[in-house]
């Protein structure tokens, strides 16, 4: 592949602005610059830097943020700051979106990715891809409400209850919560519905795969195939 294109495919700009880095030298691969916007490279495994900063070719890219609490999941937020804000430019640039949303106080795991079926089955309600929840709560968590999450409760504008897959207090305050839909605050709305509230929220997890340990919030790193391969198969 050209270097103009790699440039233009990782989301460095227009092909014009992709011409202009490598002309004035801002593109290396090995600590080399390369002058020639037509050099034709080996992308399997390619590494190159810009403006000194390492960027790995990826025909793809998915990402794991650990969201802080004060991020909208959008490209244009309405109250808060973007989560692309946490990002380097080139992947909002490339069409990166979150995979689902969370809200602006939630806390933890959100998925990001360029590829349009990876985003379409990890949100598709049909696919029933799992998320564990630990939601602080308001009141004290009695053996009622947890029955009443696992049975199901029925939301304001729902024709069906929802159940949770499972729910269990980690202590009187600290709610572990399992649920397969992707609903407008849901996990809010379920606690909410059995006489209790969240004070604060957080994502462990998404399918098979854990917020990574030692993922500093506001961080974000490349997911690799085994992190897909779990994420896949939870």
């Amino acid at each position: 592949m050209y270097l103009e294109s790699i440039l233009f495919s990782q989301g460095f700009g227009s092909r014009r602005q992709c011409r202009a880095l490598i002309a004035d030298g801002r593109v290396a691969i090995d600590g080399n610059t390369l002058p020639d916007p037509d050099a034709d490279l080996d992308v399997a495994g390619l590494t190159f830097t810009v403006d000194g900063v390492a960027w790995p070719y990826r025909e793809f890219a998915y990402l794991v943020l650990n969201k802080p609490a004060g991020y909208e999941c959008s490209r244009d937020p309405q109250h808060h700051l973007s989560v692309f804000s946490l990002l380097p430019a080139p992947f909002a640039t490339r069409g990166v979106q979150p995979v689902g949303r969370l809200d602006q106080d939630t806390t933890g795991l959100l998925l990001l990715s360029d590829d349009g079926k990876f985003v379409h089955a990890f949100t598709s309600p049909r696919r029933k891809v799992p998320k564990v929840y630990v939601a602080t709560t308001g009141d004290p968590l009695d053996d009622a409400q947890l029955d009443a999450l696992r049975s199901g409760v029925l939301l304001r504008g729902e024709t069906k209850a929802i159940a949770a897959v499972a729910a269990h207090a980690r202590n009187t305050h600290t709610l572990e919560l399992t649920v397969l839909e992707g609903k407008y605050h849901q996990v809010k709305r379920m606690v909410a519905a059995v006489g209790n509230r969240v004070n604060a929220l957080h994502r462990e997890r998404v399918g098979g795969l854990p917020l990574p340990a030692g993922l500093p919030e506001g961080a974000w790193q490349w997911l690799d195939d085994a992190d897909l391969a779990a994420l896949r198969n939870g």
